[in-house]
């Protein structure tokens, strides 16, 4: 890239950056974003909008919250709104385990070592392919990868955020991308087969349709998030000095090794545990019904996974390092890590409140039928109907943050019309998880996004919305245009997609 256009890069993202953060702290904007809901609620509603939702044939029109029964609503709901917003659990659970592993000092043993063994080259792809796989259970992926790559760079002696951001970016922005079916494939298979239905009422879609194109996505997304960390990212964050000691490599000390071994003892242990629980048929961990593994009570339960995994590592590495002397280490390093997550928590607070409130109103569901049906009247050849959809996906992910919500919408609409073009339902959906993925990582939507700014803040205090989307912007465009290219070759090289899936239908 020339310097010339490096620097029009830079200053157009110094602009977001700037822009961004000239708006009021996150925290602010949620609440200020929460009462503007409710006003635009009274007005939206006066102008007879309606939509027909295509899954239910429902008529879908604005709620005004500005009413009494709206102020009942939030009242009677303010408190479950907070505490039922599913980051706030998941976040709070998993580090009281993380931070255990953390404090008896196994976490910055194991960052140690790997620092010693792995080129710093091979450290960003390492950690963008390891975000792309967590996204298999995504909480692993935000609470424990995002802060840990961030230590991780820091150790190596690069910037933390850029780090951080690698991370986030094969999380979130490679959402749909695996080299491992998660729980989403199944998910959005039975909507996606619901939809065909329309159609055909004999069609199956299998959660394994998009498996070869999106574990050959795993790769893809990996190598350009890569490339932007080390060629935009990097070059612009600079150098980070605030924290040197942090930098430095020691060797491992013999009771830091000794806490290794004993820690490998216990991991091992647990993951016969685990195994023992997965691989018979008739497994404890696997769903009692169907037997199951995607939809067992380890996948959906697996943030108690993680706190379990912490607590068991880093007790087994307190003991062998002699980190941990007694159990009153153990509560104080949990009590330390709840005391630093003060902010986050006033923050998510808010953040419920508007992510609530739009959804009551349904201007969500609005926007998002509105765009879909804009796309279905729209006269474009097969190809750029397609690439349009994904674009309209990605845009419509920036209001709706769930994929199972925004599909259960769309799927409805364009599965049943590609058919009648004669493409595969599974073709349709694949591209639907392109969009759906590669926003994320700029959407304050986005269930996670707040934390992503907590952890930023740790290396950052002035950090807020915009210094986080102007850092991820080159990541979307990135992955928008290389993943949406790798469509497009696929589709006109009419390879197989999954196991028994492919582009056409009747082939």
């Amino acid at each position: 890239m020339s310097n010339s256009k490096k620097g029009l890069l830079n200053r157009f993202l110094l602009f977001i950056e700037i822009v961004g953060n000239k708006l009021p702290s996150p925290t602010t904007l949620f609440a200020l974003f929460a009462v503007l809901v409710i006003i635009v609620s009274y007005f939206v509603s006066g102008l007879n909008l309606a939509v027909v939702h295509p899954g239910t044939g429902q008529i879908v029109k604005p709620v005004n919250l500005l009413t009494v029964e709206g102020l009942h609503r939030i009242i009677l709901n303010l408190v479950n709104n907070f505490t039922s917003f599913a980051p706030l659990g998941t976040v709070l659970v998993s580090l009281l385990g993380i931070a255990v592993a953390e404090h008896s000092g196994l976490i910055s043993a194991l960052l140690r070592l790997l620092v010693i063994k792995s080129p710093k080259k091979l450290l960003t792809f390492i950690v963008v392919f390891a975000g792309v796989i967590s996204n298999t259970a995504s909480e692993i992926g935000y609470v424990l990868l995002v802060p840990l790559s961030a230590t991780i760079f820091l150790t190596a002696g690069r910037h933390p955020i850029a780090g951080l951001a690698a991370a986030f970016a094969g999380v979130s922005g490679g959402y749909s991308a695996n080299i491992l079916l998660g729980t989403i494939d199944p998910l959005l298979a039975g909507l996606t087969q619901e939809a065909a239905h329309i159609i055909d009422k004999n069609y199956e879609v299998n959660a394994a349709s998009n498996y070869y194109f999106m574990a050959v996505s795993t790769f893809l997304i990996s190598i350009i998030g890569t490339w932007i960390t080390e060629k935009i990212i990097i070059p612009r964050l600079g150098n980070y000095t605030e924290i040197n000691e942090s930098q430095e490599f020691q060797a491992l000390n013999k009771n830091e090794v000794r806490g290794l071994i004993y820690s490998l003892i216990a991991s091992l242990i647990f993951i016969t545990i685990l195994l023992f629980g997965l691989i018979p048929v008739d497994g404890f961990l696997r769903e009692t019904e169907t037997g199951s593994i995607l939809k067992s009570p380890f996948i959906k339960g697996i943030v108690s996974f993680i706190f379990l995994g912490g607590i068991v590592l880093g007790i087994a590495y307190g003991i062998g390092a002699k980190t941990i002397k007694s159990e009153s280490d153990i509560i104080k390093a949990m009590n330390k890590s709840m005391e630093t997550l003060g902010s986050y928590i006033v923050l998510v607070f808010f953040a419920a409140q508007f992510v609530a409130f739009f959804n009551w109103t349904n201007l969500g569901l609005i926007i998002a039928v509105e765009g879909a049906n804009f796309l279905k009247n729209s006269e474009l050849g097969h190809i750029p109907l397609m690439i349009l959809f994904i674009f309209i996906s990605a845009f419509i992910n920036l209001f709706i943050g769930s994929a199972s919500a925004k599909w259960a919408i769309m799927a409805p609409v364009f599965v049943p019309m590609f058919m009648l073009l004669g493409y595969s339902p599974e073709l349709i959906q694949l591209a639907y998880r392109i969009g759906d993925s590669v926003t994320n990582i700029i959407s304050p939507m986005m269930s996670y996004f707040a934390l992503i700014i907590a952890f930023m803040n740790k290396y950052d205090k002035n950090a807020g919305i915009g210094t986080l989307i102007a850092t991820m912007l080159p990541y979307t465009i990135a992955f928008l245009v290389g993943w949406t290219l790798l469509f497009v070759v696929w589709f006109l090289l009419e390879l197989p997609i999954g196991p028994g899936a492919r582009i056409y239908l009747g082939t």
